[in-house]
């Protein structure tokens, strides 16, 4: 990742369904967490990884139903695609190593005798990746009898079943765990090697990525089945692997902090933000904390005090300003003064308001430029904006009293806002 330009404190490598995303957490207040911490303290020295069993067409349809981050590099498919940034460029590396010894229609001609498997939808057909459904006790004898048949064929293939239905043939080096070396190999090439890396999940197809040396891991406490026994089989008595007591996201906030591997208290979880002590703080902890205020402004669960409202005023310079998308411009102290007009406004909705890609580039002794994706949704409603915001120090060479000093949005395409309260920050 050319992004950092020295290795990465720590990269966290998660699967998605039921690991980072909570499908039972209706208010996906778990998943909110982990963002907060995730901008707040590890975006700016840090890579986020999501691997998942998805195509990159249900990727991205869970993108458009959760609130969710945009990671470094995603892996997908089981293991079989891996992309880069917001843009997703492809890792050809990577898949010319898994046409190696790999044919899809002898694949597709082998798993056609089994009248037990059933074709997944054609989305997840990929190139180095055919996925079948499979009912719980059929799978053991069609996975023996289907690698025999491959293998006659002259086949290097794999076979992952996960989910207590889900089965994928897949080239043999190709899977969650392989894909995370692959990458930790070309890391290390560039003398990039991550710090500290956490491996999290919950299913089968996650197992390989636990069986990576010198990773941390954690079984989020929902875990399968099928990932416990694999646990208790193989690697019980490694230290480096926890079963949280938490679920999903919530779970990996819980090995971030069993493991030291940096601060774990997630800025929502703060009633008053003055008590978040960090160790390093940095300009992106301030762009999420006064978002996270913003949120709980509007939706009526903070005092509303003539003391917050002074305090607001107070870390924005006084000739400091607001560049609206349409071009138009307001003082940060009218933008403030809007605010306060609409305390309560989303009282009873289901409106939250996070904070996505913030990174702080410092342009002097005591100026940051920040720039970070601002995403607001109200029920099924969903906004972006894009946000430059210039944050200066009272002090020179110092992190302490940072004044907001100029805010320019844009709206991301096809994200404009319906909200009448636009003009506020």
């Amino acid at each position: 990742m050319d992004r950092l330009s020295s290795p990465a404190r720590l990269m966290i490598v998660s699967d998605l369904d039921h690991t980072m995303v909570d499908h039972h957490d209706a208010e996906n207040l778990s998943l909110l967490r982990f963002n907060a911490l995730w901008e707040s303290n590890n975006r700016h020295d840090s890579l986020l990884v999501f691997s998942t069993g998805r195509s990159l067409t249900l990727y991205k349809e869970l993108r458009k139903e959760k609130p969710m981050l945009t990671p470094d590099i995603t892996i997908m498919s089981v293991g079989t695609e891996i992309t880069y940034g917001k843009s997703m460029v492809p890792d050809e590396g990577w898949a010319k190593i898994l046409s190696q010894k790999w044919d899809r229609d002898i694949v597709k001609e082998e798993a056609s005798k089994f009248s037990e498997l059933k074709p997944q939808a054609e989305t997840e057909q990929r190139p180095h990746k055919v996925s079948f459904y499979v009912e719980k006790e059929k799978a053991q004898e069609v996975m023996k009898v289907l690698a025999e048949r491959l293998e006659k064929r002259g086949l290097d293939a794999k076979i992952i079943y996960s989910g207590g239905i889900d089965l994928d043939i897949l080239p043999q080096g190709a899977g969650k765990g392989q894909a995370l070396a692959y990458l930790l190999k070309k890391f290390k090439s560039e003398g990039k090697l991550p710090t500290n890396t956490l491996v999290c999940g919950d299913s089968g197809n996650d197992a390989e990525l636990f069986s990576i040396p010198e990773v941390y891991g954690v079984m989020v406490s929902n875990a399968q089945e099928e990932l416990l026994q694999w646990h208790a089989q193989n690697a019980k008595g490694n230290h480096k692997i926890i079963h949280a007591t938490e679920r999903c996201a919530a779970g990996i906030i819980q090995a971030i902090s069993h493991f030291n591997l940096g601060p774990s208290i997630s800025p929502r979880d703060a009633m008053d933000f003055t008590e978040l002590q960090l160790e390093h703080v940095n300009p992106g902890h301030e762009i999420v904390k006064f978002y996270l205020f913003y949120e709980r402004w509007r939706r009526g669960e903070v005092e509303n005090s003539e003391s917050y409202y002074a305090s607001l005023k107070s870390v924005c310079h006084p000739s400091g300003g607001f560049i609206h998308p349409s071009g138009e411009e307001l003082s940060l102290y009218d933008s403030i003064d809007k605010l306060k007009k609409c305390y309560g406004d989303r009282q009873g909705t289901k409106y939250r308001v996070w904070i996505d890609r913030l990174l702080p580039t410092r342009i002097s002794n005591d100026a940051w430029l920040v720039r970070f994706d601002k995403w607001e949704t109200s029920g099924e409603e969903r906004q972006c904006g894009v946000v430059s915001t210039l944050l200066r120090s009272k002090v020179a060479d110092s992190l302490s009293d940072l004044l907001w000093e100029h805010v320019h949005q844009t709206w991301l395409d096809g994200y404009a806002a319906k909200d009448n309260n636009s003009w506020m920050l």
